[in-house]
């Protein structure tokens, strides 16, 4: 076992084995795989796929590697993590934006981290610090918490960014992953979808099935924008929206009264919403589904949905 990594290998993937226990006898060795995101006064930190950090000793290493980029996945169309970054975003268009560089300041609110969020892709034209510090004061003007929304797990992610937040007391508040399919099988699925009315508007009636909704006026503003939005209800049972871009259909606000949950309602709306977004070109499927959510993830996964790969909101230490 070779140790063939060494600080300037910082962004790159990697392999590492490390020792619990001192190593003598009774010692365990562990392995841990990530983006190694830097490796300053004697600890490396790493960045699994998750977002998880991990700080290790470097007097604990017996063997390091760089390693390939995870392979692609054999699941769903292909897409880089730039490209479903800016569909995603699109998707949830804030009320108000501003550049800061490469990056997007967005405010829509408060509602939804999605659109109230610095959108960090490519080059803020400044220092980090000084980057950050514009953040939080532009937030704070508009009497809103400061958060950046960032990602992990694919080629082209940011797990040096997040890294960076963490160091500077920015907390990871909420993780979710985007998960992507062809669209035809969801418009395939075997179920009826006569009782699903599609409409453009959104009623009182979705928005009450939403459920999430504070500020309802900031709320139809951020739902009703977007390429092509079309909004589902089964009236009293369930709802969903989705926003069709180019090839991309994008299934957001998926809901279903918890007393018609198991009756098949939600696969209903998705499908009847995936055959609107074919008719209209689409031929690929996004969604955002939160770690924690088994029951969406297993809904998801049976339609063949699979991760691609996860974001994380992070809020500025107050």
């Amino acid at each position: 076992m070779e140790i063939r990594i060494t600080p300037a290998d910082v962004g790159k993937r990697v392999s590492v084995r490390r020792v619990l226990g001192g190593g003598g006898e009774g010692a365990v060795f562990t392995d841990v795989v990530g983006v190694l995101t830097s490796w300053t006064g004697g600890v490396l930190v790493i960045t699994r796929k998750s977002g998880e950090t991990v700080r290790i000793p470097e007097s604990s290493l017996v063997a390091g590697k760089v390693v390939p980029a995870a392979p692609a996945r054999r699941r769903g169309p292909a897409a880089s993590f730039e490209e479903l970054a800016r569909v995603t975003a699109r998707a949830w268009q804030p009320l108000e934006s501003e550049p800061l560089g490469e990056w997007t300041l967005r405010a829509a609110a408060g509602f939804t981290r999605r659109a109230n969020s610095v959108l960090p892709l490519g080059d803020p034209g400044i220092p980090l610090d000084e980057a950050l510090a514009r953040v939080t004061s532009w937030y704070a003007e508009r009497d809103l918490p400061a958060y950046a929304q960032a990602a992990t797990g694919a080629a082209g992610t940011q797990e040096v960014l997040c890294a960076e937040l963490e160091e500077r007391g920015w907390v990871r508040e909420l993780s979710a992953e985007v998960w992507t399919a062809g669209l035809a099988p969801v418009a395939d699925a075997d179920v009826d979808v006569s009782g699903v009315r599609l409409s453009r508007e959104c009623d009182a009636d979705w928005l009450g099935g939403y459920g999430r909704v504070a500020d309802p006026e900031a709320a139809l503003r951020v739902l009703v924008a977007g390429p092509s939005v079309w909004f589902a209800s089964v009236p009293g049972k369930a709802i969903g929206r989705v926003v069709v871009d180019g090839r991309w259909a994008g299934f957001t606000a998926v809901e279903v009264d918890p007393a018609h949950r198991r009756e098949g309602r939600a696969t209903a709306v998705m499908a009847a919403m995936a055959r609107r977004a074919l008719q209209e070109g689409a031929s690929a499927a996004w969604l955002q589904v939160e770690t924690d959510n088994a029951g969406a993830r297993g809904l998801y996964g049976g339609m063949g949905f699979a991760a691609h790969h996860a974001y994380h909101h992070f809020r500025a230490d107050a």
